[in-house]
């Protein structure tokens, strides 16, 4: 059992709220994951390279990392800190700035890659993992979190949500698949790479590669009820937005709710139920099997 929630917020007058608003909602699934959880907010667009989200431990020499960066991979456009995390843009090739980072600094984590995408993830209770790296005051346009009750491995940090394999591309997921082991064989087969052995990690990089062969979010996500067998709810979080979609089956539970100013989406009611206008909100359960798409790039979508 775990506990996930998206915010997605039409109106762009509330994105300096974008952190308080969700913060509460995480802290709310708590009793659906208390040993981990994580979120990924996108805002601070940067579109001159790359913007990675990177861990270490709390001896991590951050200042050293961006002089190396510096003196190997050109000028860094911007750098801080955010606890045991420093969130680095430079103006370099992704696939170059991994390979650097794989080779000479293996002891940094990604935890994500892109232009607009930050994950911030942590063993502990949701409300400690959230104060520890202040989301409450975050800003950004739309965001998703999870939180963990671990049943199938141990609670680590590598472990917990949202998963990412893809540019500005995450995943968090309620539920269990079956063929997971099977599908992580095929999809190494095709360039993905994993860190972990958890499955929602494969769910993730099922997508990625989709998405790479140039499907549309939409068709990944048709491809994935197809392709995965098991019993889940997803929410995926993208540069445009963000998508929901249950199992044709939809034994684990999910709500969404939209406004003129934003669609939300949780694992239970309850995480919504202190948003500003939620009384006058559109409510209901998504189907299964159906697909819910909210992206700016593109008008609101409800696929079958």
């Amino acid at each position: 059992m775990c506990g996930i929630v998206g915010l997605y917020l039409k109106n762009q007058k509330l994105e300096s709220d974008l952190g308080a608003l969700f913060a509460p909602m995480l802290e709310a699934m708590t009793d659906r994951g208390p040993d981990s959880a994580g979120f990924a907010v996108y805002g601070d667009e940067y579109a001159s390279g790359i913007k990675l989200t990177l861990q270490g431990d709390a001896a991590m020499d951050w200042e050293a990392l961006a002089k190396r960066f510096e003196s190997t991979l050109g000028p860094v456009d911007g750098w801080f800190t955010n606890a045991d995390v420093g969130v680095f843009k430079l103006g370099v090739d992704e696939r170059f700035a991994l390979a650097w980072l794989a080779e000479n600094a293996p002891e940094v984590r990604v935890l994500s890659a892109g232009q607009s995408i930050e994950i911030l993830k942590g063993v502990g209770l949701p409300n400690d993992v959230a104060e520890r790296y202040g989301l409450a005051g975050m800003k950004g346009s739309h965001a998703i979190g999870h939180t963990r009750m671990a049943t199938e491995s141990a609670v680590t940090l590598e472990g917990s949500h949202p998963f990412s394999t893809g540019l500005d591309l995450c995943l968090v997921h309620n539920g269990s698949l079956s063929n997971h082991n099977w599908l992580r064989s095929k999809l190494k087969r095709a360039g993905i790479s994993f860190k972990t052995d958890n499955d929602s990690e494969v769910a993730a990089g099922y997508l990625t590669w989709r998405m790479a062969k140039g499907d549309s979010l939409t068709q990944a996500l048709k491809g994935a009820l197809n392709d995965l067998d098991g019993f889940f709810t997803f929410t995926v979080g993208t540069q445009d937005g963000f998508a929901v979609v249950r199992d044709p089956i939809a034994c684990k539970p999910a709500v969404i709710a939209e406004t003129d100013d934003y669609v939300v989406m949780a694992s239970e009611y309850r995480a919504l139920a202190k948003l500003p206008g939620i009384d006058k909100a559109r409510v209901w359960e998504p189907e299964p099997g159906k697909i819910y798409v909210w992206e700016r790039s593109v008008a609101n979508v409800e696929a079958a």
